[in-house]
C-alpha cells in the first residue's frame, strides 16, 4: 500500500501534512473525509444528506466554509 501526503492549512492557516494509506491517489473529497475524520471526529459523524447530490465534493466544501480547513495538496511519500 502506497502512503500519500496530505498538506492543508488549518483552521489558523498554518500548513499541516497528514499521511495516510492508500493504493491509489485519493482524491479531494476523499482527502477532505480522512482528514475531517482526524480534525473533527464528532462533526464525521454527522450526516451530510442536505449537501450530497446538490453540491459537488460536499466534505471538501464543509471543511473549507465552516472550519476553515483547505487542502493544498495531495503527493505520494517518497521512501
Amino acid at each position: 500500500m502506497k502512503q500519500w501526503a496530505v498538506s492543508y492549512f488549518d483552521k489558523d492557516g498554518v500548513a499541516q501534512c497528514l499521511n495516510v494509506d492508500s493504493q491509489q491517489l485519493p482524491t479531494p473529497e476523499q482527502a477532505a473525509q480522512l482528514l475531517r475524520h482526524k480534525l473533527f471526529p464528532v462533526t464525521d459523524e454527522l450526516d451530510l444528506n442536505d449537501l450530497d447530490g446538490r453540491t459537488a465534493e460536499p466534505t471538501l466544501k464543509t471543511l473549507k466554509d465552516h472550519n476553515s480547513v483547505q487542502i493544498i495538496s495531495i503527493k505520494e511519500v517518497s521512501e
